[in-house]
């Protein structure tokens, strides 16, 4: 079944997202690069959360899921700020992409019950994460992101049509779901 792209776009800024756009499978390049960035450890997150690596799952194991997928679509939240070192724009811009983001997700998983959701960092539902000595509290609701998955959000955006950068002061937080 082929999604409704002018209903879903609709969908998307009803729950407040600025950009969204029609997202293929096909497209989606998941590479390992990308997971070494995570290795790295910039963020802290790594080998520690379910929702990022090496527990989130290998690039063979994401890519596989998502390969069950024909089509999905992308969203975008876009924060103005007053310049570069906003950090309270920059954190408001976080937040509504989360809000919009778990919002969109609960109205989705009614009509694409199996959808693959891919967000914006590491997952934010737990004050402190489970892993690695108890199972993931809310399986059903966590969320890896792009760049767990292996994926480059600008090379993304670029497939999709939506610009990654918006221009001068401002940022944008990206994330995904497929659906069919």
């Amino acid at each position: 079944m082929t999604p409704d792209y002018e209903a879903l776009i609709a969908l998307a800024k009803e729950c407040g997202f600025d950009c969204a756009a029609p997202l293929y499978t096909k497209d989606l390049k998941f590479r390992p690069e990308v997971r070494d960035m995570c290795a790295v450890n910039t963020c802290g997150r790594y080998n520690a959360s379910w929702s990022c690596p090496p527990a989130c799952g290998t690039l063979e194991e994401l890519s596989a899921r998502a390969a069950g997928y024909t089509e999905g679509i992308l969203v975008q939240t876009v924060g103005q700020l007053e310049d570069s070192f906003d950090w309270e724009g920059i954190q408001d811009a976080a937040a509504r992409q989360r809000d919009s983001f778990m919002k969109m997700w609960d109205l989705l998983e009614e009509q694409y019950p199996g959808l693959m959701p891919m967000g914006m960092g590491s997952c934010t539902l737990c004050e402190k994460c489970s892993y690695p000595d108890a199972p993931c509290r809310f399986p059903k609701r966590m969320t890896s992101s792009m760049e767990a998955c292996g994926l480059v959000v600008s090379e993304v955006c670029s497939r999709c049509g939506v610009p990654y950068n918006h221009g001068p002061n401002t940022i944008a937080y990206t994330g995904c779901f497929l659906l069919v």
